[in-house]
C-alpha cells in the first residue's frame, strides 16, 4: 500500500470525535484516472492558442470524452481491487471523468484504504462529516486512481461568496469615481450599447449558497440605469442539485442579484441563464463547484461564457481534488466556453481578509490555469488597485507558459521579498482586473454598493460575451478558453501601475507595478482593443 492522499491537520472550524460505530455506513466515489489527460490538454491549447492551425475549432462532448474517459483496465483494475474485500455492489457513473461508486461500513473502508476513519464535527453549524486525514492503496493501483470521496477533503459549510462588502449609502456622489453604474462601465472600458444579435449567444451565471436572483430588483436596475433596454428583459432559470429561486425582497441575494444585473445590464441582449445549484450536490467537498460545471459540460451547446463569484482557500482542497475539478474547467474550456471567476477578496490571505496566516493563501479556483481570474480597481483617470483584490500564486498548480515572458519580470523584481511566503514557480493570479468598488445594484428593492471581485467578473463576461457575438455573427466560432488570446494581446489592456497593496498574512502584500503583478494582472480590458485583437471591425 502507498499513501495516496493526506492532510497534515484538521482544518480550521473542525474537531475530531470519537471513531464512527464500525457497522456505519459509507457511500464513496473512486474517481478513475484520465485515459490521456495529456492529450486534452495539448488539445485545449490547440483550439486556444491564437495562430494555431486549429484555433476555435472546439470539441464535442464526445471528443473531449476520448480523453477524459477511463481506460477498461482501470476500470476493471479497481473493480477487483473492491471485490477482494467484498464489495461487488459497485456502480460505473460517467460524467467528465469516471467514477465508481460503491457503499461500505467503516470498518471494511479503514481496512480497504488503509486508515481510520473519524467522525469530525464542524463547530460553527455541528454538520458531522466521516473523514480520514490519510488513506492508501494499493501501489499498483495509483496510475489508476485519481481521487476517492469522502476521504481528506472537508467540506465547508459554504462556498465563500466573494462579495462580501456592501451597505445602503444615502448620499453618494454620483460621479463616476465614486459610484460605478452601466454608464460608467461604457465610458471607462468603450462597451458599446448596441444590442447583440446573435441567439445562440448565452452567459452562465450559477447562484451557490441560496442566493437567489431576483426578477424585480432586475426590472428595477434596468429601468433606472439602462433606461435604453426594456426594463422587462429578464434572465431565465435552471436548476440542479435540487436548486430553487424564490422570489420576493426577503429571499433576495445581493450575489446572484449582482452578477444577473451586470450581466443583463451590460452585455445587451445576449441572453443570461441563472442556475441555481441547489444543497444535493454529487461532488463532495467541491459543493456544487463540480456539478455546475460537468451540468454545463453535458450540455450539447454549452454557454460560451460562464462567469462565477465564488471560491475557496486552496488549501482547504487536498491537490487531488483540486486538480479534479481543474481538469474539469479544462475539459469545459476544450468545448468553447471561457470561464471567469473574481479572484476573491482577502489580499495576499485567499478568498477572505485573514491576519494571521503565516504564509500567503491562493485562492481557488483562481490558480487553476484553465480559468480567467479577474481582480479588482477603484477610481477612475487612473484606475487604481483594490486593497481586498485577491492574488499571488498557486501552491498546487505550476505556472503555465502562457503567462511566463508577462510574470517572469515580475518575480525579478520581486527579488527576495516575501521569498517564503509563496510558491514562485506557482500560476500566477489574477489575469486582468476591473470595477470592484462601490458598485451599484438593486436588491430587495433597495439600492446597495458593492465592493468585491465579484463585481469584477460579470462585468469582463459581458464584454466577453459581446466579442463573442460579434464572432458568431461573423460566422467564426467564440473566443474559448482566454488566456493565451488575453497574454497574446496584451495592448488590449491599460496597466494599472498604482494604488493600495493587497496585504494579507500581517504583510503588506503585493503591489501594482508596470507589467503583470499579482493584484490587478495585465490591467483593464478595453472593448474595442479586444474586437481589434480578435480581427473585428471596432466601429459601430
Amino acid at each position: 500500500m502507498t499513501v495516496h492522499e493526506s492532510r497534515a491537520e484538521i482544518p480550521s472550524q473542525y474537531a475530531r470525535e470519537s471513531p464512527p460505530h464500525p457497522e456505519t455506513l459509507v457511500n464513496f466515489r473512486v474517481g478513475l484516472s484520465s485515459i490521456d489527460k495529456a492529450g486534452l490538454e495539448k488539445a485545449l491549447y490547440d483550439v486556444s492558442v491564437p495562430g494555431s492551425p486549429l484555433y476555435g475549432k472546439h470539441l464535442s462532448v464526445d471528443e473531449v470524452k476520448s480523453y477524459t474517459s477511463a481506460s477498461s483496465i482501470s476500470v476493471a483494475a479497481v473493480t477487483e481491487w473492491l471485490a477482494e474485500y467484498g464489495i461487488t455492489d459497485v456502480r460505473l457513473e460517467t460524467a467528465v471523468h469516471d467514477y465508481i461508486s460503491f457503499t461500505a461500513p467503516v470498518y471494511v473502508a479503514n481496512d480497504l484504504f488503509d486508515t481510520e476513519f473519524h467522525s469530525f464535527v464542524h463547530l460553527p453549524t455541528g454538520k458531522r462529516a466521516i473523514r480520514t486525514l490519510q488513506y492508501s492503496i494499493p501501489k499498483e493501483l495509483v496510475s489508476h486512481v485519481s481521487v476517492v470521496q469522502p476521504s481528506t477533503s472537508f467540506d465547508l459549510a459554504k462556498p465563500l461568496g466573494i462579495s462580501v462588502s456592501y451597505g445602503k449609502r444615502d448620499n453618494v456622489n454620483a460621479s463616476c469615481a465614486n459610484t460605478i453604474v452601466p454608464e460608467c462601465l461604457q465610458d471607462l472600458y468603450d462597451i458599446p450599447t448596441t444590442p447583440a444579435t446573435q441567439s445562440s449567444n448565452r452567459i452562465a451565471v450559477p447562484g451557490l449558497i441560496e442566493y437567489w436572483a431576483q426578477y424585480a430588483d432586475l426590472e428595477a436596475f434596468l429601468e433606472r440605469l439602462r433606461p435604453d433596454i426594456p426594463s422587462n428583459t429578464t434572465f431565465s432559470v435552471e436548476f440542479i442539485d435540487g436548486g430553487t429561486n424564490p422570489q420576493g425582497p426577503q429571499y433576495a441575494g445581493y450575489e446572484a442579484n449582482l452578477d444577473t444585473q451586470y450581466t443583463v445590464g451590460m452585455a445587451t441582449n445576449v441572453s443570461t441563464t441563472f442556475i441555481s445549484v441547489g444543497p444535493n450536490n454529487t461532488d463532495g467537498a467541491a459543493i456544487g463547484f463540480l456539478d455546475v460545471v460537468e451540468y454545463l459540460y453535458n450540455m450539447t451547446y454549452p454557454p460560451q461564457v460562464m462567469s462565477m463569484s465564488y471560491g475557496y482557500e486552496e488549501w482547504w482542497l487536498t491537490p487531488a481534488q483540486a486538480e479534479q475539478i481543474c481538469d474539469v474547467y479544462m475539459a469545459l474550456g476544450a468545448r468553447g466556453t471561457s470561464l471567469i471567476f473574481g479572484s476573491g477578496d482577502g489580499g495576499v490571505s485567499g478568498a477572505e481578509v485573514n491576519d494571521t496566516c503565516t504564509e500567503f493563501l491562493p485562492a481557488f479556483p483562481g490558480g487553476c490555469p484553465y480559468i480567467t481570474s479577474v481582480g479588482g480597481t477603484y477610481s477612475i483617470n487612473p484606475e487604481l488597485s483594490t486593497n481586498f483584490s485577491s492574488g499571488g500564486f498557486s501552491g498546487y498548480f505550476p505556472r503555465p507558459s502562457y503567462q511566463e515572458q508577462a510574470v517572469a519580470p515580475f518575480l525579478e523584481n520581486l527579488g527576495d521579498t516575501y521569498a517564503r511566503l509563496f510558491n514562485a514557480s506557482g500560476r500566477g493570479f489574477p489575469d486582468i482586473a476591473a470595477q470592484a468598488h462601490n458598485v451599484e445594484i438593486i436588491t430587495g428593492g433597495e439600492t446597495v454598493y458593492i465592493n468585491g471581485t465579484s463585481c469584477a467578473g460579470p462585468i469582463f463576461a459581458s464584454m466577453v460575451a459581446l466579442v463573442n457575438d460579434r464572432l458568431i455573427a461573423a460566422g467564426r466560432p467564440p473566443l474559448g478558453f482566454l488566456n493565451p488570446f488575453l497574454y497574446n494581446n496584451t495592448q488590449i489592456f491599460t496597466d494599472i501601475t498604482a494604488g493600495d497593496s493587497n496585504a494579507g498574512c500581517g504583510t503588506d502584500g503585493f503591489n501594482a507595478t508596470v507589467g503583470w503583478d499579482p493584484i490587478t494582472g495585465l490591467g483593464t480590458p478595453n472593448f474595442r482593443k479586444m474586437l481589434e485583437a480578435a480581427g473585428l471591425p471596432n466601429n459601430d
